[in-house]
């Protein structure tokens, strides 16, 4: 490949960084083709490799001392008409690979997640009037001819004429071939109105004006800021930040919020529309393609101001993000661990520090990280301490279940059956909780001791009564439940073991033969429409008892609740996780406050074998400051997160043979360091997970350590792709299954 000299000017011009959504190590290097401009940096571009055509962006060039002859380098083919990609946007991108020792180009695969969203949209088919009358003049067409008049020049589609006209389409329609109107092409509606913060005007506590007056100063600052919002569950979190948003459309900023289950929140979509007017946008897995195209691109030109979205929605293009709002900042759903590993929580964070924006993380019980920040000064914190309006919180109390036993059979307490019955005979709702789906988590064979597994994870199979199957919960396997052991032969050997949800509706049906029950669960709703429908006719009062696994926990707010048992308050805290306390606490917290919203005297009762646990005992008592307190010290005592860093290595190949040589080739090809304790090679957890065999190398360092640096070198001379295996990095790991 021939060399330009340095001095020749003309080739500087005809060269472009050019960054592709695949795994590699950064941008590439395209021509000018003759006659074409030089697209800014940011510009979409359209480019090929190999035999295919990507969209990509031009992205920064770095430095060098020496220029290839451009004829050398494939030529861009085109340039799409769209905005660019903002510089935050693109230094996000730059961060988050860096950050997680990723590839850019899968960063930005994030941002081209609808690469028909560049192309211009189609034009959509209008009427405009032409002037022309009728002959036969009604009253339906008086209304129509009315508006038309009122907004001249104006261009309508036919349904939408007809809604504003009041009248039925046939009307519209049949003036149109009357030659009333005259065809035009325009632009297709805009996927949502624009919010107006004007529309309503909502009564507030004196707690609440103070915390939102604050909110407002910070937004209209114009600086970085991220702040924790922290109330008790219904003390009216989302009022506040609604008030935040206000001012910054006032402001002209756009507005992300973030949910940890887009796809079931109806409710909130509601109150904002009350609150605002117009619906916000929304992104999430639910939409269809032709719905996130117009989406994407409309928030690309700032149609879109606010918008409701899943973790990936961080990486939409806007032009102007002023607020992000991350609520239930606590959840574990914000997790990314599939190809790209990261937390939405903490990278809300960075994208406002980058944007120079407001970011506000809202919850009833924060994550120790967030606690842990408010502390160290890096975040601020806002403070609810009352329900809004009548509200109470329940009280908690703990069921010892070595004193108060379960019949045989069974898997409720009769303190907890005595406390459902009170609350149907005074027509209120109970809420059970228990987090495993299905009928039984394990079903075996008495006569043998088979236990049914999973053949592509290292997990038992569970049982689905209602649909007569066994599945597993991380692979999807599933099989038809049999009446014979397929180990021994044995007839009416197996049996179910534990409950699952739907074991526990069972004997509710038994105790109470006339209640209305409800079982919610992502395995018992048929899809989004029926679970939304579900959550309806819980809020409306035509259900006595509902039954739900963590589903529950996740902001939904059921009015007529007063009684709320937790029917295994120990599963959570018997593993090994490091966080398994905080989940706990958190998960239980959430639960048990979901009685009490409408200021009726409620009850949470918590199931459990072991009543002395510190995270029960602070749950029942109230002590959420002794929790956090008594957490923190341990992690710090632990040298845990959020006083260490921790990276995992999942090493996983198709042989298991395979996969636990290359995890030991890998922990001894580590360059020694004295700051960095690398624990393992030892089997995942799930050892086994969709035909994968799995092993994990834990890193632990100091915060303060450069932990990407040191990655770099290590694998450097290492690789983490060879025969089926496969290495995968996560950094800030939340769970170690």
């Amino acid at each position: 490949m021939s060399i330009c000299p340095d001095n020749d000017k003309r080739l500087l011009g005809e060269i472009v960084s050019v960054l592709l959504p695949i795994p590699s190590e950064g941008p590439y290097s395209y021509s000018l083709p003759d006659g074409m401009a030089r697209p800014p940096v940011g510009t979409f571009v359209q480019v090929s490799l190999g035999s295919r055509k990507l969209a990509a962006v031009v992205w920064e060039m770095k430095k060098k001392n020496k220029i290839v002859n451009p004829k050398k380098f494939r030529p861009i083919e085109s340039v799409f008409d769209c905005p660019p990609v903002s510089d935050e946007l693109r230094r996000f991108v730059d961060w988050i690979a860096s950050y997680t020792i990723s590839s850019p180009g899968i960063v930005l695969r994030m941002v081209l997640r609808v690469p028909a969203a560049l192309d211009p949209e189609s034009l959509i088919k209008g009427l405009r009037y032409s002037g022309k009358q009728p002959k036969r003049m009604t009253h339906a067409r008086q209304r129509v001819l009315k508006l038309m008049n009122e907004q001249k020049n104006m261009s309508w589609t036919r349904s939408d004429l007809a809604h504003a006209s009041g009248v039925s389409p046939s009307v519209v329609k049949g003036m149109e071939k009357l030659g009333i109107f005259e065809p035009v092409f325009m632009p297709p509606p805009a996927v949502v109105p624009l919010p107006n913060p004007e529309t309503v005007t909502v009564a507030m506590s004196q707690e609440q004006i103070k915390v939102t007056k604050q909110f407002c100063q910070t937004i209209q600052s114009g600086r970085f800021v991220t702040t924790l919002l922290k109330g008790v569950t219904g003390s009216g979190k989302t009022e506040v930040y609604f008030e935040a948003i206000a001012e910054a459309l006032r402001q002209g900023k756009q507005i992300l919020i973030l949910l940890p289950e887009i796809a079931l929140t109806s409710i909130f979509l509601e109150r904002f529309q009350k609150r605002f007017g117009a619906p916000p946008a929304q992104w999430h897995s639910g939409l269809t393609l032709k719905m996130r195209e117009q989406t994407w691109r409309q928030v690309s030109t700032e149609q879109i101001r606010v918008l409701v979205g899943a973790r990936s929605a961080l990486f939409l293009p806007f032009q102007n993000l002023g607020l992000i709002i991350v609520d239930e900042e606590h959840d574990g759903a914000y997790k990314q661990e599939e190809r790209l590993f990261y937390s939405a929580r903490d990278m809300a964070v960075v994208r406002a520090f980058l944007g120079n924006g407001t970011c506000i993380l809202s919850s009833a019980t924060p994550s120790i990280e967030s606690q842990v920040n408010v502390e160290m000064g890096r975040y601020q914190c806002v403070k609810l301490k009352k329900r809004h309006g009548d509200a109470v919180l329940p009280v908690i109390d703990i069921i010892d279940m070595r004193k108060d036993p379960p019949k045989r059979g069974d898997f409720l307490s009769p303190i907890l059956t005595q406390a459902v019955g009170k609350a149907l005979v005074r027509g209120e709702q109970s809420l059970l909780f228990l987090n495993r789906r299905g009928y039984a988590p394990l079903t075996l064979c008495r006569v043998c001791g088979f236990r049914f597994e999973c053949k592509n994870c290292s997990a038992w199979l569970v049982e689905h009564r209602f649909c007569n199957q066994l599945q597993c919960h991380h692979c999807g396997y599933k099989e038809a439940v049999t009446k014979d052991c397929p180990n021994c032969g044995r007839l009416d050997s197996l049996v179910a073991c534990g409950p699952g949800v739907e074991r526990l509706a069972e004997e509710i049906k038994t105790s109470f033969p006339n209640a209305r029950i409800i079982i919610l669960s992502s395995d018992t709703t048929a899809n989004l429409s029926c679970l939304r429908l579900d959550l309806e006719t819980i809020v409306k009062g035509q259900v006595d008892i509902v039954i739900g696994t963590q589903l529950l926990a996740k902001g939904h707010n059921f009015p007529l609740i007063t009684c709320v048992g937790v029917v295994d308050s120990d599963i959570g805290l018997s593993n090994g996780d490091p966080r398994a306390a905080e989940k706990t606490f958190q998960l239980i917290s959430q639960v048990t406050k979901k009685a009490g919203r409408k200021g009726t005297k409620s009850i949470g009762l918590l199931q459990s074998y072991a009543p002395d646990n510190p995270v029960l005992r602070a749950i029942a008592n109230g002590d959420e400051d002794i929790f956090y307190e008594r957490e923190i010290a341990l992690r710090r005592q632990a040298f845990l997160p959020p006083f260490s860093r921790l990276i995992s290595l999942i090493i996983s190949a198709r042989d298991k043979k395979e996969a636990e040589i290359h995890a030991c080739k890998l922990k001894l090809a580590a360059p020694h360091h004295e700051n960095v304790k690398i624990l393992g090679p030892a089997e995942a957890l799930m050892a086994l997970v969709r035909g994968r065999y799995r092993y994990r190398l834990l890193l632990q360092a100091p915060r303060s350590f450069d932990f990407q640096n040191y990655l770099k070198v290590w694998l450097a001379y290492t690789s983490t792709q060879q025969g089926s295996v496969r290495v995968q990095i996560d950094v800030d790991p939340q769970t170690f299954s």
